[in-house]
């Protein structure tokens, strides 16, 4: 049995963020990119986050940000992750292994050798994420998820995952699996029906 780990991305609001966590959510990203329909600012996320238990991990999610504004934001928001989603180098994700907070590294793919920049990353995890020219993330798109093969450290994957492939998604082994656009009413907020769908078709698989 697989002890799979959940990420509900996009928490815009309070109401969504309770709902994946009583439905079994294990962190809540919140996206920290202006540029995002699902932009939340720090101050705004840590008012949601102040108001949740402990037990539940969150995740910031920047892209190209200073570490200033990601430094600022952990703090505010007493983040348990930082989510690099943009053209973030090694040296550069590297740098916040001093910090007491997890990191996770993004890598938009197209092919197999995208995938294999995953072992220039010494980060606690990788995010495998649909390739897309014009966004970074939340698009709603997958790639072949045949080509993943084996990589030495936890994967997230992302990209177009719905309560209809999410099985097929945890099938594939990996640590957990990044789920926003395929649970929308909108972008920036969630539809509770799919989402409790979502979890109801994975609850046999998970650890």
């Amino acid at each position: 049995m697989l002890i799979l780990k959940v990420k509900i991305c996009g928490i815009t609001n309070y109401q969504d963020a309770v709902a994946a966590m009583d439905m079994g959510a294990d962190l809540l990203g919140f996206n920290f990119y202006p540029e995002s329909p699902r932009f939340i600012t720090p101050e705004n996320a840590a008012d949601i986050i102040n108001k949740l238990p402990g037990f539940i991990d969150t995740a910031g999610v920047f892209v190209n940000a200073t570490t200033e504004q990601i430094n600022k934001a952990e703090k505010l928001c007493h983040l348990d992750w930082i989510q690099l989603h943009g053209d973030e180098d090694p040296e550069f994700c590297h740098s916040f292994l001093s910090h007491n907070v997890k990191t996770m590294k993004a890598i938009r793919v197209k092919t197999q050798t995208d995938i294999k920049q995953a072992e220039s990353f010494f980060t606690d995890a990788i995010l495998l994420d649909a390739f897309d020219p014009q966004k970074y993330g939340g698009t709603g798109l997958t790639f072949d998820w045949n080509i993943i093969g084996h990589i030495g450290k936890r994967v997230f994957l992302a990209g177009g995952i719905n309560p209809d492939n999410a099985a097929q998604a945890v099938k594939l082994g990996v640590y957990g699996i990044d789920v926003c656009s395929g649970i929308e009413a909108e972008p920036g907020k969630k539809d509770h029906k799919k989402m409790k769908k979502l979890f109801k078709n994975i609850h046999h698989l998970r650890g």
